[in-house]
């Protein structure tokens, strides 16, 4: 069997090895694998066409900046698909690309399945693409349980929660060993605060100095707290230059493992919004978040249709968790926000309490690369008709 992946950031790349593991056990090594990928998808045996770093850009201004090159890729990427006419197609996560290409496929080979694993948040913005997704993708794979639904009632194409890969993440599943339950977990003394401006440079840069003002007040209000800062490698540099303006710095940390054992030690949180605000709250960490819109997308704000932004707030459908945006970034807040979250406060349980649904909400009963699987190779069985 031949599955053509495409994927364009790492979070992509580490769902399509674990789905490619999966295929691999069902099919005894019969698999022959196309596309585009990152390192992890690579070492499973697909030579990738580029290199996905090209990619992992976030924003309007950036993709504008760059729309030249993204064009030529998109062509660049169908093109190859097409040539080597695989059994089914397989997009993972960002759409801006990854749909891109498979309106393309789709065109010229109208018969083959596609899939799109980790589908567009038409819950968050611009509802309007579930419907649009229809013509090109057969069947959306769900990682959060909430969406299914919403695809549904958006008039998308079928869809199928199967678990998100965090579940099966090994520093989450030592955090939720020592944590059966997470109701009246109390903060250490003193307490501890993890700090997370975010995973791509704009996101650091338009974050950093709010980050570190509301450090160097939350000391002052609560004596003794500690903080640790955990970035990619690739960012560490960007980061201590970041830091050596703070007046007061925290440890800084890279890599996965290292991420995970600050959460571990972690009382709360300040973080960027985005995917790390589910990982914080599976290992019930309390947390404030954060964020800042780059100028062409503040300009476009208008279209952002949900009440929040936060992963969390969606699964339990009510405002668990705080979110401050652009002028509401402000480190007084945030200080005596996170104050209230690292001390035995009302709003620190009922943030614990929430986290206990999340994780009671999101349970399955298989991982997620084999369920996926299940529904790549019965779509290729079925075919499109």
């Amino acid at each position: 069997m031949k599955i053509a992946f495409v994927v364009g950031e790492p979070s992509g790349d580490a769902i399509g090895a674990d789905l490619i593991r999966a295929l691999k056990a069902r099919l005894s090594g019969d698999l022959e694998l196309v596309g585009l990928a990152g390192e992890a998808m690579q070492a499973e045996g697909l030579q990738t066409l580029f290199d996905i770093d090209e990619l992992s850009i976030m924003g309007v201004s950036a993709i504008l900046a760059r729309l030249p090159q993204l064009v030529r890729r998109i062509g660049q990427t169908a093109d190859a698909i097409v040539a080597a006419r695989p059994d089914v197609l397989v997009v993972i996560d960002s759409p801006t690309f990854s749909h891109r290409v498979a309106k393309r496929v789709r065109a010229r080979l109208p018969a083959m399945p596609i899939v799109n694993y980790i589908p567009p948040t038409v819950w968050a913005w611009r509802e309007g693409r579930a419907a649009k997704m229809r013509p090109y993708v057969d069947h959306a794979i769900c990682a959060l349980p909430f969406e299914p639904e919403t695809m549904q009632r958006l008039g998308g194409p079928p869809s199928t929660y199967v678990g998100h890969p965090l579940m099966k993440e090994p520093g989450l599943a030592a955090i939720l060993a020592d944590d059966a339950s997470l109701v009246g977990k109390a903060a250490k003394s003193p307490p501890r605060l993890v700090i997370l401006p975010g995973s791509r440079r704009g996101e650091i840069d338009r974050l950093a100095g709010d980050f570190g003002a509301t450090l160097t007040r939350l000391c002052e209000l609560l004596p003794g707290v500690t903080a640790v800062l955990p970035t990619l490698p690739r960012h560490r540099t960007r980061i201590e230059a970041e830091v050596a303006k703070w007046a007061v710095k925290p440890e800084i940390v890279t890599g996965n493992a290292a991420k995970w054992q600050a959460f571990a030690g972690a009382d709360a949180a300040l973080a960027a919004s985005g995917t790390v605000s589910l990982e914080l709250a599976l290992s019930g960490i309390p947390m404030a978040l954060a964020y800042k819109l780059d100028p062409v997308a503040y300009q476009i704000r208008h279209l952002i249709s949900a009440w929040t932004a936060a992963m969390p707030n969606f699964i339990v459908g009510h405002p668990l968790v705080p979110e401050h945006f652009h002028e509401f970034v402000r480190p007084e807040m945030l200080a005596r926000r996170l104050v209230r979250l690292m001390t035995d406060t009302p709003e620190r349980h009922a943030q614990l309490a929430g986290f206990d649904e999340i994780r009671r909400l999101m349970a399955v009963d298989r991982a997620p690369g084999e369920a996926a699987a299940d529904i790549v190779l019965g779509l290729v069985a079925r075919g499109r008709g």
